[in-house]
């Protein structure tokens, strides 16, 4: 539900409204604009009858929100929201592409890498230091190393750095390394682990599951927005579907939707969505030509000694003829990269 104050509401009426909020067993948001501040009442509405509210000196209007992820939706907030991060803006004009390696492997790996990507025009380093694997053989992340290889990376270049935390025991030590908490698809419907990082003050990338409807995507979200942390980043990376020429299948339809019902921002990885390298040009094209607010591509300075994903891994001479590739499209689009 929302409670829209009157343009000359005062401090105290509208802390009248957030104390009839919490004394209902509600978490109250506020959102203060130029003229108006408009009060969240979030938690289960059935507890709330409108004429408690109404009643309250300073309120305007009281409107429920019918969808069940309140503060994802447009309802609660009518403009886009816009992550900032080390001076980058995701979610406004810029089409913001994220790329690295899929796993941070060794220091000269991931340096290089990170040197070629912000070179070709990326400005968010992504890698890897915990790898959630089908293979329990297969290899799992430097773990903590990793991280403090990230974070070297972003002191020489600059970059802002986001990467997957897997469990609610590293979200504190991933928190202190990284920029941005990468969910992954296994994790999106981990309610302890989106609980958790919804009490850190971390933008959180969160990555749709591998067989999640739209719905079950934008509740995810709404864990993470409960918790008190508003910075949240949807990436659509391809859903499991009977198609074997591919890894996955990317589902571009999200990305015009989730503008339409949402005011979160929300990016395309072609890499995972494709699993093929000769996908990820077409697939980042038709990504920004639905409108996505940005780009996550898996770059290694050598993908044939890439510990994982190398058949969706670009070169970084590949990755600088991509972004080359993007800037007509980006520009027709009214957008810049």
């Amino acid at each position: 539900m929302i409670i829209v104050m009157k343009a000359r509401a005062t401090e105290n009426e509208i802390n009248a409204v957030a104390k009839k909020i919490e004394s209902l067993g509600l978490k109250p948001h506020l959102s203060k604009g130029v003229e108006r501040t408009i009060i969240g009442a979030i938690g289960d509405e059935r507890l709330i009858k409108q004429e408690q509210f109404e009643i309250i000196a300073g309120v305007e209007n009281v409107i429920p929100i019918l969808k069940p992820y309140k503060l994802v939706s447009k309802e609660f907030k009518s403009e886009p929201s816009i992550i900032k991060v080390h001076g980058v803006e995701i979610g406004g004009k810029e089409i913001v592409v994220m790329a690295g390696p899929c796993a941070v492997e060794t220091e000269d790996q991931l340096i290089n890498t990170a040197i070629k990507v912000k070179e070709s025009g990326a400005k968010i380093l992504r890698g890897g230091a915990f790898k959630p694997r089908t293979d329990p053989y297969a290899f799992q992340g430097l773990g903590e190393i990793g991280l403090k290889l990230l974070a070297k990376a972003r002191d020489i270049t600059g970059l802002a750095i986001v990467t997957e935390v897997m469990d609610t025991s590293e979200v504190e030590m991933v928190a202190e390394y990284s920029d941005i908490l990468q969910i992954g698809a296994r994790n999106m419907q981990n309610f302890k682990l989106l609980k958790k990082v919804g009490q850190t003050r971390r933008p959180v990338l969160l990555k749709r599951g591998l067989a999640a409807t739209l719905k079950e995507f934008l509740m995810s979200a709404e864990y993470i927005m409960s918790e008190g942390n508003f910075d949240v980043i949807l990436c659509e990376r391809g859903i499991r579907t009977f198609v074997e020429y591919s890894r996955n299948t990317l589902d571009l339809n999200i990305v015009p939707v989730v503008k339409q019902l949402t005011h979160l921002p929300i990016i395309v990885d072609p890499s995972h969505g494709t699993g093929r390298y000769d996908l990820v040009e077409p697939m980042s094209k038709a990504a920004i030509a639905a409108g996505a607010d940005g780009l996550m591509i898996e770059v290694h300075i050598n993908p044939a000694e890439a510990v994982s994903d190398a058949d969706q891994t670009l070169r970084p001479e590949k990755f600088d003829e991509l972004m080359n590739n993007l800037r007509p499209l980006v520009n027709v689009m009214g957008r810049t990269l």
